[in-house]
């Protein structure tokens, strides 16, 4: 029998892609849409604040997005208190016509560290209104189980600060996270290179989710590829059982029975 897809579930509900992909700073709506063809994410962040700043921009935007033809993930990008986090989303939920949110609370406008002290309680009370709620956060431990316990079904911790594109300058957490908890896993900000999303994915995160380093690339296309190959390659290295690192040589050749020649 063919081996079944590895597919993404969330919420209950099944994706054929590991990638998700922001829709902000490309260079022209045609290269988003281009990049959106080459990655065939499982969903589309887009935020609801820069698209209703002008109505006919707006417009123009959200037909994009109806040709790209994937779900559409809307976040809480730019709030700063509980309040307005649950109005946006239920804007969103309105424009977007999806109970899917990208929860963002953020806390520090220097690094755009999340909210960690509010985030539990802005989640709850999503997920009470009907949302599912993917929702942004550092690689603490004791943070993402605390939004795992008030109902959240997945998380979404950084790899390093938004648009930095250091990769993962927490392996310890972020693995330890890994370890921990038994939700599907998103590693949300942070990734610059595809071999950091092959790297996370290798260690058994769930997806991803991209924008600044796909986007600001010479080649958005090329690169939103790329790091879709990467995705896919890292997966199947997870899944297939990769090998533990050794602290000394190991042959590859086994040399247990081997003949051995001696010239006198």
């Amino acid at each position: 029998m063919p081996t079944p897809p590895d597919t993404l579930t969330l919420y209950g509900e099944t994706f054929q892609s590991r990638l998700m992909l922001g829709t902000s700073r490309y260079p022209s709506p045609q290269v988003l849409l281009n990049a959106i063809a080459r990655a065939q994410p499982a969903m589309l962040t887009a935020s609801l604040r820069r698209q209703t700043a002008s109505p006919e921009a707006s417009q123009t935007f959200w037909n994009l997005l109806r040709d790209a033809q994937a779900p559409v993930l809307p976040n809480t990008a730019g709030c700063h208190s509980i309040q307005e986090a649950l109005t946006t989303a239920e804007m969103a939920r309105e424009v977007f016509e999806t109970p899917w949110i990208k929860l963002e609370l953020i806390g520090d406008d220097y690094t755009l560290q999340p909210d960690t002290l509010n985030l539990p309680e802005a989640a709850s009370r999503l997920i009470k209104a009907g949302f599912k709620v993917l929702p942004y956060c550092t690689e603490d431990l004791v943070l993402c189980q605390r939004l795992v316990d008030v109902g959240c079904q997945a998380v979404m911790p950084w790899a390093a600060p938004i648009g930095t594109g250091k990769g993962p300058v927490n392996p310890h957490a972020l693995r330890t996270l890994r370890e921990r908890l038994d939700v599907p896993l998103i590693v949300d900000a942070g990734l610059g290179l595809p071999s950091h999303a092959c790297q996370v994915m290798e260690w058994g995160f769930d997806a991803v989710l991209l924008n600044t380093a796909v986007a600001l690339a010479q080649d958005p296309v090329r690169m939103a590829g790329a790091f879709a190959d990467a995705v896919q390659a890292g997966r199947a290295a997870f899944v297939s059982g990769a090998m533990q690192a050794q602290e000394s040589a190991q042959p590859s050749t086994p040399v247990l029975g081997t003949p051995f020649w001696h010239q006198a």
